[in-house]
């Protein structure tokens, strides 16, 4: 199932997102293949659970829609995701979102992260990534989070975009 994505604007993209309980009533599963469904259908690279209305800690990366070797058989699920260190070199790279279609800017972020999570089967695991694993991570991570890719520009870089994002 294909669902619509949210828009910049709506509630869901501020808030923090819950953990998910291991025995709730969600179908992880098909939740799972439906936010890649959903994801690929919309040409992205990652997709957050609050990207489709769920306020829920879960997200999904595959990098085969990019040409990017670093990142294109990159395919993951994340559950319960939390970031534990954030290291490096901040560098830049043009970031776009599919809750906010219109707009590519730069955003620095950090060169390597540790994280632990659940995979869809729930086993946990706990990784360090690096480059554009870590920028797609640390994206959809923010999403989870109440942050959007904007939030990390400048108030004035913010202020030229105000027009655009109302």
């Amino acid at each position: 199932m294909i669902y619509p994505i949210v828009a910049y604007g709506d509630p869901v993209l501020r808030k923090v997102a819950q953990d998910i309980q291991q025995e709730s009533d969600v179908d992880i599963k098909k939740l799972v293949e439906d936010m890649f469904e959903t994801m690929h259908a919309s040409n992205g690279i990652g997709l957050a659970a609050p990207q489709i209305g769920l306020a829920l800690r879960l997200f999904v990366v595959d990098g085969k829609e990019t040409e990017d070797e670093e990142i294109k058989d990159f395919r993951q699920v994340f559950i319960n995701a939390q970031i534990l260190e954030e290291e490096g070199e901040k560098w830049a790279f043009e970031e776009g979102c599919l809750s906010i279609p219109t707009i590519r800017e730069n955003v620095m972020r950090h060169a390597k992260l540790h994280i632990r999570y659940y995979d869809a089967d729930w086993n946990l695991h706990e990784e360090t990534y690096e480059g554009m694993k870590a920028r797609v991570i640390q994206h959809e991570y923010d999403h989870i989070q109440g942050v959007l890719f904007i939030d990390h520009l400048s108030g004035l870089r913010k202020r030229l975009l105000k027009g655009k994002l109302t």
